[in-house]
């Protein structure tokens, strides 16, 4: 009767792998901080994977730099959330032998959404130009939000009074305190630390990025009227690309993340019905250029080995501003 007993309990366990579709790595994603749209998507995605048998480890972040390294060198973190022209930076900073070794391995799962560039400032600040001589947070050294921002002065050759390090949390409680005069953070409309900890009373505003200069590097986007209780009018502003990557891994964690990634495609109308409002905008399909899609990704997703494009003189132009602005 026990043999009986562990036969049947052999061949369950065998058909829960078979379903599960045997993902035996441990599996990790880093993502951003607890409040931002990154990490809002870590937790959409181990909701899912958790529906279907699978533990997926989220961990927070300081941004898009730091997730590129832990991808390449922490354990059990196959993946991370990064900015495209964070993305873009490692891979064409060729005079760091480290990151170039990292950039030959660094591949894209799948393309995920654009990030609103949001700037939230005093509301006396009309516009981009209106932050000359203003004490300005621009993130932490390392974070997504820090490289864009840096580039964003570069391009418009406009100069701040101050630029501060600071993470996301400390920049607002310094600006609505009155001791700085506006703040960045790039990151997915809504952003959970603006809707759960500003309101009318702080008397601060989202303020419009139009600069020609910044538009001829950035797709232009918007952030909706209503976004947050406390913005009624649309505001036009710039965005990147937030982009899930991985390392070129072999053998077992080749085919955990390959696998994962097949479960995630199959359940995009899952994740946009129960996710991130910023799942609806997600096109798995999309083109970006100068990296290539994993190719333990493609092979789950049945799909053709990728060809690998080259970027135009435009794009080139991009990544050499990226390189002088650091």
């Amino acid at each position: 009767m026990c043999k009986i007993f562990k036969v049947c309990f052999l061949i369950l366990t065998m058909n829960v792998i078979l379903l599960n579709g045997c993902i035996a790595a441990e599996l990790g994603i880093i993502t951003g901080g607890e409040k931002g749209t990154y990490y809002q998507f870590g937790l959409n995605l181990k909701e899912l994977m958790a529906n279907n048998g699978i533990s997926l480890n989220i961990y927070p972040s300081n941004g898009s730099i730091e997730n590129i390294d832990a991808v390449y060198k922490r354990p059990g973190t196959q993946m991370g959330i990064v900015q495209s022209d964070v993305l873009a930076f490692v891979g064409r900073l060729q005079s760091d032998a480290e990151l170039k070794r990292i950039a030959k391995k660094i591949k894209m799962v799948f393309p995920l959404y654009n990030e609103e560039i949001h700037l939230l400032g005093r509301s006396g600040i009309g516009d981009f130009d209106g932050l000359a001589d203003k004490r300005v947070a621009v993130g932490e050294e390392g974070s997504g939000t820090y490289l864009t921002a840096k580039l964003l002065f570069e391009l418009t050759e406009i100069n701040p009074l101050e630029m501060l390090t600071i993470g996301r949390e400390e920049a607002l409680s310094q600006l609505k305190a009155g001791k700085i005069d506006a703040m960045f953070y790039v990151a997915g409309f809504p952003v959970k630390l603006f809707a759960d900890d500003v309101t009318e009373k702080d008397g601060l505003a989202l303020i419009p990025i139009t600069h020609k200069n910044i538009l001829e590097f950035y797709p232009q986007g918007e952030i909706p009227p209503n976004t947050y209780r406390w913005q009624k009018q649309a505001v036009k502003t710039a965005a990147v690309k937030a982009v899930l990557v991985s390392f070129d891994f072999k053998s077992t964690n080749c085919d955990a993340v390959g696998k994962f990634a097949k479960l995630v495609a199959q359940n995009l109308d899952w994740l946009m019905q129960h996710g991130h409002p910023k799942w609806k905008n997600v096109d798995f399909n999309y083109s970006l250029r100068g990296w290539e899609q994993y190719g333990c990704v493609r092979k789950y997703l049945g799909k053709p080995a990728a060809d690998t494009s080259k970027r135009s003189p435009e794009e080139n132009q991009v990544w050499r501003a990226i390189k002088e602005a650091l």
